[in-house]
């Protein structure tokens, strides 16, 4: 029976991040992936500010950035009188200096690509024992009394079954986890899923707002316009009719939809590079783990409509929380207690997600919204749709008091331009705290040409003899 230290099952964008945090603090671990290679083409595009931070923080912000499209405005539209669309207002799409990196658009599968390829860099350059397992559809955990490899997940490939034993689990496995479904773990919420039609097209138009971030509310339905990176290809998400059965919908339905919705522009289509039709329920897991040695993240514990764009960036910070916690314990460096962080940090973040989803789904929806609410609401939303969460609460890893005007404790770390004092460049605080595995301690000391102040500095740094 093999044997790993984690076992992660999906290699979904919270997999990988979990994975490469393993990685890094050269944990071994084993993930089983049902597809036979990596992700082609995946429903996720939306890139917040604050996972472009991330991927900053493994030193992949800049192919991110060059690759990317990159969304600077969004524009409102509605009917006008006739039947006719409008457009109502716009808006710049992020705030001004909330972060140094921009909200952009990049397809899953390339985002996926990108970590893979750092995390394969860390174990080639460690020697690592992480690897990824194609073909391998898991079936079920559990939890025995073994007290070093107390979990046991099967799972099968080409007829045959296999079953791993591990210290801990990560259900990274979806909306349909199976992992999920063997804990007898329920997905609590919406009981009617609402349809949503798909594609990324080629489009013929002379709607002008083409190439921007749009939602669109009209007699004929409502449709949300994404931009995608190279400078053609445009994604169109359209939230078909009730009673609609994902199962029978087809490309025309989606497009004939599309070019109502459009009216009076013209709306025609040169190509389809992909489509797809699927069910959205806002529903939350009843639990996030089990016995604190197995897991949910992403979509296995949470799922919601994809208008706010926040699927992708939720999950793949699960991944990166557990991921650096997990490590930290294995390592010895952390006491096993740090992992219930991951539960109340997280589980707080994903039900927030879902009261959000909840709140503008039901005004995206609403045929009476009046002028302007919709777009009000957006532009309030915007710290929240770039990555900026409440607070966490306090927890072993995050208490205290805030000292330091414009720092929350258990907020992420604002960014601010500073002068390194080595070299005298400008740089981005933020941009120098890597996603190493080390710990940082961030001094604000002041004018340290003021004797009181270079005092203070040097008693925290050791640097007296006293």
């Amino acid at each position: 029976m093999p044997r790993t230290d984690v076992l992660i099952a999906g290699s979904g964008s919270a997999g990988i991040f979990a994975a490469t945090w393993l990685a890094l603090y050269n944990i071994p671990f084993v993930m089983l992936e049902r597809r036979s290679g990596p992700l082609e083409v995946g429903q996720a595009d939306g890139v917040q500010c604050r996972t472009v931070e991330i991927y900053e923080s493994f030193d992949l912000a800049e192919d991110l950035l060059r690759e990317a499209h990159h969304i600077l405005e969004v524009c409102f539209w509605g009917d006008d009188e006739g039947g006719k669309i409008k457009r109502k207002s716009r808006t710049i799409d992020t705030e001004k200096g909330l972060s140094h990196l921009p909200h952009v658009i990049l397809n899953q599968a390339r985002m996926n690509s990108l970590m893979l390829k750092k995390m394969n860099g860390i174990l080639q350059s460690k020697g690592g024992e992480g690897k990824i397992e194609y073909g391998w559809s898991t079936t079920g955990v559990s939890l025995v009394s073994d007290t070093h490899y107390p979990c046991r997940v099967t799972a099968s490939k080409d007829g045959k079954q296999e079953t791993w034993e591990s210290k801990y689990v990560l259900a990274c496995d979806g909306a349909h986890s199976t992992i999920r479904r063997s804990l007898g773990f329920q997905m609590l919420g919406d009981t009617t899923d609402t349809i949503w039609g798909v594609m990324d097209i080629y489009p013929v138009t002379n709607f002008p707002d083409i190439r921007r971030k749009c939602t669109i509310h009209s007699a004929a339905g409502n449709l949300v316009i994404i931009p995608r990176e190279g400078g053609q290809l445009v994604r169109f998400y359209i939230q078909l009719p009730a009673g609609t059965n994902a199962k029978e919908v087809t490309l025309d339905d989606i497009q004939n939809t599309a070019k109502r919705i459009f009216h009076p522009y013209e709306m025609d289509f040169a190509d389809t590079f992909w489509w797809s039709a699927y069910s959205i329920g806002q529903r939350l897991v009843d639990h996030f783990h089990a016995q604190e040695r197995v897991f949910l993240t992403g979509d296995a514990a949470h799922t919601h409509s994809p208008k706010a764009g926040q699927g992708m960036n939720v999950s793949l910070q699960d991944g990166y929380n557990i991921g650096w916690k997990l490590g930290s314990v294995l390592s010895g460096l952390s006491p096993p207690s740090l992992l219930s962080t991951y539960v109340s940090e997280r589980s707080k973040t994903a039900a927030d997600l879902i009261a959000f989803d909840r709140e503008l789904t039901a005004l995206f929806n609403r045929k009476e919204t009046f002028e302007g609410e919709f777009a009000e609401y957006f532009r309030k939303s915007g710290r929240y749709m770039a990555g900026f969460p409440d607070r966490y609460g306090d927890s072993l890893i995050a208490t205290g008091q805030s000292v330091v005007k414009g720092i929350t404790v258990g907020m992420r770390f604002p960014s601010a331009q500073v002068i390194r004092f080595c070299d005298c460049r400008a740089v981005q605080l933020q941009s120098v705290l890597r996603s190493t595995g080390a710990w940082r301690v961030v001094v604000f000391a002041g004018d340290i040409n003021d004797e009181a102040h270079r005092a203070r500095l040097e008693k925290v740094s050791g640097s007296t003899n006293e």
